[in-house]
């Protein structure tokens, strides 16, 4: 169905806080100047044993000028959006350049982008979350979580739904106005069985995937009455499940659960700006660095990963970034060696490469944009094996589905993950659920065992709305999609005994 700006932030006088802002950095002769102007929309509903905990609904709208004068950074930003308030930005962003100009030890150069003119984009979605009364998505989580609650074995049940729209105006200097909206939610539901007894418990989540899509994902999207049917199940199996017996195993990852590890060990390592160094807070570095590229056996010849902002409902899915940077698709790994980077602007001329990737975002009008992830996604096998093809080929094994925790050291290379459930395989088959399971690898080890990657018809787009980097902390929604795969003696561990 098509859809149109939202008609409140195209009434804001947006051409004329350009004309203010570029005209103004052309007096101050400035090397670079842009203008982003945001509103952003959000809501977040949170239900405990089907009754309202928390409703919570946010709107946030600001404009934020960024320049480069004399070879150094400048920023500012604020709340009042009009064209005075724009203009005394710049002055603000230019001051702000030649304070920190002293103590900057490296002249600011861009990657070139050619100039897009004035763009319109938006996002794939049929229905408007916003548009549907609070009464009704409440009503409808608690439907859900009343259904949770009629199984004896779920003692409470928890259920959460966030829904952003998000507006961006930007323009700069070189000639490129764009105009963007995105819609994305997120619905969990979350089942918790308790022994009274001994006090163990044990939990079960939906693993449906927070999406770039509308409301239509919450009433025909995706199979939620199957799931919360079959939840109760899950949960009373797992808590009468046998402990991991810790080991090697071959182990069998569906999408539900891999997209995690691949944002952890891929995603964030192939990030340009760690991997040169440049940016280490929040998630560390990487240990993929430049003098690895076209070299580096990230993983087994059957590993392609690309990095794309383009991917149909993907969170990370733009048509222009926050440089004014159209959304591409490109190569990370190819073959099982590491061919590519996600770059912005800035982590772009630092590398000599010709082009930034569109890798530049802001979460707010009062940040400054940083290079991002993409969604970067593993692709499957063309003809690949299904899901019930790839456990079928293993002897002695498990199967994971869904995250859970995980943990990664600040290199982006050991690391370990858990899951929602991990089942048994022998000789083949499904032989019911254990639990404490947690897997462990080094990330050039565990791509590299990688036997066998599932077709298209296991590939899901999953993903997180709180990828979290930065100082201050930013955060941003990104896709993975993934197959199913299979990998070959992978290190299980028992996670309630290593926990002591």
């Amino acid at each position: 169905m098509p859809h149109s700006i939202d008609p409140e932030f195209t009434a804001l006088p947006l051409n004329a806080i350009a004309d203010a802002v570029l005209d103004r950095a052309r007096e101050l002769n400035v090397e670079h100047a842009d203008v982003r102007v945001e509103r952003i929309r959000t809501a977040d509903l949170a239900l405990h044993d089907a009754r309202l905990e928390t409703s919570h609904d946010n709107d946030e709208r600001g404009l934020a000028v960024r320049v480069v004068h004399d070879g150094t950074w400048g920023f500012a930003g604020g709340a009042v959006i009009d064209p005075e308030a724009a203009r005394a930005l710049v002055d603000r962003a230019v001051e702000v350049a030649k304070v920190s100009k002293p103590v900057t030890g490296e002249r600011i150069e861009l990657a070139p982008e050619p100039a897009h003119g004035e763009q319109t984009w938006l996002s794939a979605y049929d229905v408007d979350p916003f548009t549907i009364a609070e009464a009704d998505r409440i009503a409808l989580l608690a439907d859900w979580s009343s259904r949770l609650m009629a199984a004896e074995i779920v003692k409470h049940a928890d259920a959460s739904l966030k829904q952003v729209r998000e507006n961006k105006f930007f323009a700069d200097l070189a000639g490129t106005v764009t105009m963007q909206q995105r819609v994305r939610l997120h619905c969990q539901l979350t089942a918790l069985w308790v022994d009274e007894a001994t006090g163990r418990f044990e939990s079960m989540r939906t693993i449906a995937p927070p999406v770039g899509r509308g409301w239509e994902f919450m009433t025909g999207g995706y199979a939620w009455d199957h799931e919360l049917a079959q939840l109760p199940e899950w949960l009373a199996e797992k808590a009468q499940a046998p402990s991991v017996e810790p080991g090697r195993y071959d182990l069998v990852v569906d999408p539900s659960n891999l997209w995690l590890t691949i944002h952890e060990s891929i995603g964030h390592a192939t990030e340009l700006d760690r991997a040169l160094g440049y940016e280490a807070n929040y998630a560390g570095t990487s240990f993929a660095t430049p003098d690895k590229l076209n070299t580096l056996r990230y993983g087994s010849d059957l590993m392609h990963v690309t990095g794309d902002r383009q991917a149909e409902h993907g969170l990370a899915t733009v048509g222009f970034d926050d440089e004014g940077v159209a959304a591409q698709t490109w190569d990370l790994v190819k073959d099982g060696t590491l061919v590519g980077y996600q770059l912005d602007r800035r982590t772009a001329a630092l590398s000599g490469i010709a082009r930034s990737n569109g890798c530049a975002f802001a979460d707010s009008p009062l940040h400054v944009p940083i290079q991002r992830m993409a969604n970067v996604s593993l692709q499957p096998a063309e003809n690949g094996p299904s899901t019930d093809e790839l456990i079928g080929a293993v002897e002695d094994g498990l199967y994971v589905v869904g995250d859970k925790s995980w943990s990664i050291d600040m290199q982006r290379y050991n690391f370990q993950f858990t899951g929602q459930r991990f089942y048994r395989i022998k000789s083949g088959k499904i032989a019911g659920q254990v639990r404490d399971a947690a897997y462990q690898s080094m990330t050039t080890d565990f791509w590299n065992s990688m036997a066998a990657v599932g077709g298209p018809q296991t590939y899901v787009l999953g993903g997180a709305f709180n990828c979290g980097k930065g100082q201050p902390g930013q955060v941003a929604a990104v896709s993975h999609g993934c197959p199913s795969a299979l990998f070959t003696r992978v290190n299980i561990l028992n996670a309630t005994r290593e926990a002591g």
